[in-house]
């Protein structure tokens, strides 16, 4: 592949009809018979060499929706039940902050665990970004205008309490490839 110098120098000498002088004659006689035009083309041309270069630092992907993972044990006996809780106020919940804004989507995975510590059940909710985790203060309107109260909140939490165990969670980052 021929580089950019050796194609300014060709260049130059083509238009100069130089090519019999060596290279330091040939630059210090050429830079005093370019033309301002010529130097202007030398520049874009080098230019254009580093901009090529910067673009290349450029990611193969982009930052896309975050996940929030829930990963759920329901007590023997309390499916069903835990099911219609879901149905019920965490549908309406989530619908709510769907409408707003605050979230995506979200979702409920049937998971067969493989030991007694692990989930059968796991929830997930889709966020546009990072920055919407931060949306506290509108989740807990719309929460309250679905449910009701702190102590209403309150009550529903400490009845889904006997129905299933909290294993943990995590935020997942889906990475968009361009």
């Amino acid at each position: 592949m021929v580089n950019l110098f050796t194609l300014t120098i060709h260049y130059l000498r083509t238009i100069l009809h130089w090519s019999e002088f060596p290279d330091a004659l040939f630059w210090g006689l050429a830079m005093k018979r370019l033309t301002t035009v010529t130097k202007f083309m030398i520049g874009l041309m080098l230019s254009g060499l580093m901009i090529n270069t910067y673009g290349q630092d450029v990611k193969a992907y982009k930052e896309g929706p975050v996940i929030e993972v829930s990963y759920i044990k329901i007590k023997p006996g309390k499916f069903e039940d835990y099911m219609k809780f879901l149905d019920s106020n965490y549908k309406s919940v989530m619908e709510a902050q769907k409408k707003a804004g605050l979230i995506l989507g979200y979702q409920v995975y049937s998971a067969q665990a493989r030991s007694p510590r692990e989930a059968d059940l796991i929830l997930t909710i889709t966020y546009p970004n990072m920055a919407a985790l931060d949306k506290i203060a509108e989740a807990e309107a719309v929460t309250a205008k679905v449910m009701g109260n702190m102590d209403a909140q309150s009550k529903a939490a400490i009845g889904r309490e006997p129905m299933r165990e909290v294993l943990g969670s995590e935020l997942l980052r889906e990475l968009i490839l361009k």
